[in-house]
């Protein structure tokens, strides 16, 4: 069930990712979620460090890292995605 939620969160980051950036992304659907659960992961080392992983109530510091991380991935991901497909972006 955790890969199940991971793939979930992944996706739900990966498009929010893709609606914050200005301009069309174009990669696929797998890999928007592979971004999104990559920028996960990035936000939930950063809440870590900072010492915010595990708040009370809803951990809305972690969610705003999470979500960054997606964007800083599906930004700096999808020319990288382009450039190795052959394609301007």
């Amino acid at each position: 069930m955790s890969w199940l939620w991971a793939i979930i969160v992944g996706l739900v980051l990966g498009v929010l990712a893709r609606a914050i950036l200005p301009g069309k992304q174009n990669i696929p659907i797998w890999l928007t979620i592979i971004f999104g659960m990559l920028g996960a992961l990035l936000g939930n080392a950063v809440a870590g460090w900072i010492g915010v992983e595990d708040t009370r109530g809803i951990d809305w510091i972690r969610h705003l890292l999470q979500l960054l991380g997606a964007i800083l991935i599906v930004g700096l991901g999808t020319p990288l995605y382009a450039s190795l497909r052959g394609k301007q972006t």
